[in-house]
């Protein structure tokens, strides 16, 4: 709900501040007061576009700032968490500057945002039903939600949403796999080289260190051999006496063991000490003799090993990967390949996927088309019902359902909805914003707003011009709608209409006001003897009797039961 809105420096208007309340809020004023400024101020909160005109002459910019009371629940609060934005404590404050250079910055609850995304904000939380306002009831994109919403289809119309993203996730999956094959079959030669190549090397993860560890020793070979046999002479006792570490060790511990009974357990840590020294040496020894026998190999040997460990390399380059990724280029080349022998029976699968998941959808889109023609009707004929006592008794309101072409086909179904309106009998109807015009138009969207009451978003409403052109009954019938509305909403009227501004819950004079040389555009709340006295001016005009006021309270009173 709309609670304040604040101007400064806006055409007429230098300073104004004003508060509305829930219900019907009636603006009455005489021509050229400035209430069309009010509104264009208003606008330019909710995102309109800005026009350098709007300055008040001599101001460098101009300022709006409208202030909204939201339930946690609104969808405008989901709208600002979602871009990581302070939704507020319950309240949302829509501002925007303009400068007289025509650049203008907006800001939601202080925080700098886009024009777009206040205008995406404003649209979730005023509509405006005028002449000249191409959003709302008038946007043709909104159509069809409001249907869905007034015949309780939204459930099916769920469903149908998700059976067409199975079905189009297939169709990308086919897509995907018949480029993929298209290209597989334009490598095909090149794949099935790559792959004999790599599968005749037959390379392993690991193997190109094992090769190089391999190749450095076989390169130092001769001085490896030198060290091994060196060490080999010394354990088995290259020195003058002929004895080797073993032959020691093991003299040594029979010495030991000839008086160990006398010494207690003394030696027997010595002893355990030998015998471990003994398996060391005797491990050492057959090491040793293991690398001598690597060391021994011929120089075919070192030369299939230098092969390899390039021939890998080599490999590697060529698919711009590490050695040890090579089996994985098999791998995926091969994969590519099976694609080719395989390719044909994988899109016949998909094919099959695709028709059964557009069968499917195809079958739920035409039953929520089904139940969309049967509220069409029920919505033709309750708006039809609206339209006499409005003076539109010879308008005729259709829904036009066009079942669209496949390329047309959508989340949202099959069809195309337009509201539509016929004003004269025998005439074709069209779009709501090219037959009707003026005060036709505002009566004609406040009966729809009337029957889609129940079901379109709770959006404060502001309605301009509803009252053009009409008096009498007919007035008394859309001020008896506005305030029906207002049940379950927020509803602002602009109106010239005594019978309109009879129905308010509150009233809004807005007059000029001299300031100087200046003239200032100003706005009173009125109280309820100022409110009949206003009352009595729109019945009379300029020179107010006493005819017109005790008019003025019969009327307040009469709305009031």
């Amino acid at each position: 709900m709309l609670v304040s809105l604040s101007i400064h420096d806006v055409v007429l208007i230098d300073r104004l501040e004003i508060a509305f309340g829930a219900g019907l809020c009636v603006l009455t004023g005489e021509t050229g007061a400035g209430k069309s400024i009010l509104l264009d101020a208003l606008g330019l909160a909710l995102g309109n576009r800005a026009d350098a005109g709007l300055v008040r002459p001599g101001a460098p910019n101009a300022s709006v700032a409208a202030t909204f009371e939201v339930e946690a629940s609104h969808p405008a609060t989901a709208i600002l968490m979602d871009r990581d934005l302070d939704p507020g404590e319950g309240q949302i404050v829509l501002r925007r500057t303009l400068g007289a250079d025509g650049r203008s910055r907006a800001y939601i609850n202080d925080q700098a945002v886009s024009v777009g995304l206040l205008r995406h904000l404003g649209d979730c939380l005023v509509e405006i039903q005028g002449q000249f306002e191409q959003r709302g009831l008038l946007d043709v994109a909104t159509h069809r939600e409001l249907l869905d919403a007034y015949g309780q289809t939204v459930t099916l119309a769920g469903r149908v949403g998700d059976l067409w993203i199975e079905w189009q996730a297939i169709v990308r999956e086919r897509l995907a796999a018949q480029e993929e094959l298209a290209r597989a079959q334009q490598e095909e030669t090149y794949l099935r080289d790559a792959v004999q190549e790599l599968e005749a090397l037959a390379p392993r993860p690991g193997e190109e260190k094992e090769l190089r560890n391999q190749r450095e020793m076989l390169m130092n070979a001769e001085r490896l051999i030198e060290a091994v046999t060196a060490a080999a002479e010394h354990l088995a006792g290259g020195d003058s006496t002929g004895s080797g570490a073993e032959a020691a060790l093991a003299a040594s511990r029979r010495a030991l063991e000839r008086v160990a009974a006398k010494a207690g357990d003394r030696l027997e840590p010595a002893l355990d000490a030998l015998d471990r020294a003994l398996v060391e040496v005797t491990e050492a020894e057959a090491q040793i003799q293991s690398v001598s026998a690597d060391l021994e190999l011929d120089s075919t040997r070192q030369e299939e090993i230098e092969a390899r460990y390039f021939a890998l390399r080599e490999l590697a380059r060529k698919h711009n990967t590490p050695v040890d990724g090579l089996a994985q280029v098999c791998q995926d080349l091969s994969t590519r390949l099976a694609t080719i022998d395989d390719g044909g029976a994988h899109l016949a699968n998909l094919d099959r996927a695709a028709q059964v998941a557009r069968a499917d959808y195809l079958a739920q889109a035409k039953s929520l088309s089904d139940t969309r023609r049967r509220a069409a009707k029920s919505l033709d004929a309750a708006v039809a019902k609206e339209l006499p006592p409005l003076k539109l008794e010879r308008a005729q309101f259709h829904t036009r359902i066009d079942t669209g072409e496949e390329a047309d086909w959508g989340p949202t179904g099959i069809d195309r909805i337009a509201f539509e309106i016929a004003t004269n009998p025998g005439a074709p109807p069209g779009p709501l914003n090219r037959i009707a015009s003026g005060g036709e138009l505002a009566r004609f969207l406040l009966a729809l707003k009337v029957v889609l009451s129940a079901v379109a978003p709770g959006r404060s409403l502001v309605f301009d011009e509803v009252d053009s052109g009409i008096g009498g009954a007919t007035a008394h019938a859309v001020g008896e709608r506005l305030a029906r509305l207002t049940r379950d909403r927020q509803v602002l009227v602009v109106t010239h209409s005594p019978q309109v501004g009879a129905r308010g819950a509150y009233h809004l004079r807005v007059h000029k006001e001299a300031k100087g040389k200046r003239v200032a555009t100003r706005v009173t709340s009125l109280g309820p003897e100022e409110r009949r006295e206003e009352i009595a001016r729109m019945l009379s005009g300029a020179q107010i009797t006493e005819e017109a006021r005790a008019a003025a309270r019969r009327l307040i009173e009469a709305d009031a039961r």
